[in-house]
């Protein structure tokens, strides 16, 4: 199945949306961060950059014509410099890593970036399904990744152990644990290291899945994430198990605060091919764990046809920004929230038949439209098949039916 096609499969269950430009809310695109665009714009070709083909050679000068290959040129780039990687697929049985201490600056981030029109994929087929065996290990800080496939690693497709990092435009896909994560690098990592301030935008994670399947998700922030991790444009659907995971434990208590907005999760629980496991929680998004609290915002996103909830408070009591949501055919509740005093504002749920009733527990006002056995008057804008892209400039369109979403 095309990722960005309809969920034609589902067109008869889908409810819908009204005429627009983007996703709720989204009126004009965030700004980056800084270095991003001035710095780090990688359309036009950076002067003294390194190329890097599937061809290429350790030794070689990493010109056009010389290409070298990448474990070589990342422990070649200077701070602020660039790497392409030309199209085709690169295979790997070993870990390609950014080590911690080679990084960016905040000024000028090191940016390993697709070849302005070509497709590179880091293929790890070659990996055996173990903990130890990510794809593209991020340690580093002050990273730009940008229009990289990574798939069928022995773990995470892309794993972010640094700080101060944008990774735009990947595709992270069936990988044998979560497609993209964040989390510290070792057990021995202080809190103070976690990692933080990274920037995950318009990014694709689909049909990750784990031989459990309880642990691959699309995205995820968990367990040893610092604060100030941001997703927005992403799309997360098809996975095994969630499409994004805020979890955290009592043995290493809260992670910080993670925003997700203008973001999709659809069709968790089951893969593209049909493929289910009961193992699975299937929530679009879950957003804690253990009655420990974190105060996330979750805004402007969209959940639909996950295998359990749309969006979960998953035992997290803290006081959560949950705002500008639609949450659509979940199989069980669209919004499940049971406990903790997060703050819901204007919110829609919606159904195309029967279903179980929302439950939100917190600071709730008439701003929003939860399902209470029937749809409200919003939900006569949502209906029609789901289908999304990215525009030009990497914000998320998504529409129902041939509409915009614009809450």
């Amino acid at each position: 199945m095309n990722p960005r096609s309809a969920l034609s499969l589902l067109a008869s269950a889908a409810l819908a949306v009204g005429a627009a430009a983007a996703l709720p809310g989204a009126t004009a695109a965030a700004a980056p961060p800084p270095g991003v665009t001035a710095q780090n714009g990688v359309t036009a070709q950076a002067a003294g950059a390194l190329y890097v083909a599937p061809n290429g050679t350790d030794g070689a000068a990493g010109t056009e014509s010389a290409p070298t290959t990448l474990t070589s040129a990342i422990s070649r780039v200077t701070p602020g410099g660039t790497i392409y990687l030309r199209g085709g697929t690169y295979r790997y049985a070993q870990t390609v890593t950014i080590p911690p201490g080679n990084n960016g600056t905040s000024s000028a981030r090191t940016v390993l970036s697709a070849y302005p029109g070509e497709t590179p994929v880091l293929n790890f087929s070659a990996q055996t399904e173990s903990s130890s065996n990510r794809g593209l290990a991020l340690n580093g800080s002050y990273w730009h990744l940008k229009g990289i496939v990574v798939e069928r690693a022995g773990d995470n497709g892309i794993f972010v152990g640094g700080s101060n990092n944008v990774i735009e435009r990947t595709v992270t896909r069936f990988n044998r644990d979560t497609g993209l994560q964040l989390s510290r690098m070792a057990s021995s990592t202080p809190k103070d290291q976690w990692p933080s301030n990274n920037l995950i935008l318009s990014a694709e994670s689909h049909d990750n899945a784990d031989s459990d399947g309880e642990d691959a998700d699309g995205f995820a922030a968990k367990l040893t994430s610092g604060p100030g991790n941001v997703f927005r444009y992403a799309v997360s659907h098809n996975n095994i198990d969630d499409g994004w995971d805020l979890y955290t434990k009592s043995d290493t208590g809260p992670i910080g605060p993670v925003t997700i907005e203008d973001s999709l999760s659809y069709n968790n629980g089951t893969l593209s091919d049909g493929t289910q496991n009961s193992s699975g929680d299937r929530n679009g998004y879950k957003l804690g764990g253990e009655d420990i609290k974190v105060n996330h915002v979750i805004r402007r996103s969209i959940a639909y046809h996950n295998g359990k909830h749309g969006f979960t408070y998953n035992r997290n009591l803290g006081t959560m920004s949950v705002s500008d949501n639609v949450s659509i055919d979940n199989a069980q509740r669209n919004f499940s929230f049971d406990g903790g005093t997060s703050v819901f504002r204007n919110n829609v749920s919606c159904r195309s038949g029967s279903g179980t009733n929302d439950r939100t527990v917190g600071d709730v006002d008439g701003s929003n439209q939860f399902w209470s056995g029937t749809n409200g008057s919003r939900c006569a804008s949502y209906g029609g098949a789901l289908k999304w892209s990215f525009a030009s400039d990497g914000r998320l369109v998504v529409t129902f039916g041939g509409n915009r979403v614009t809450r």
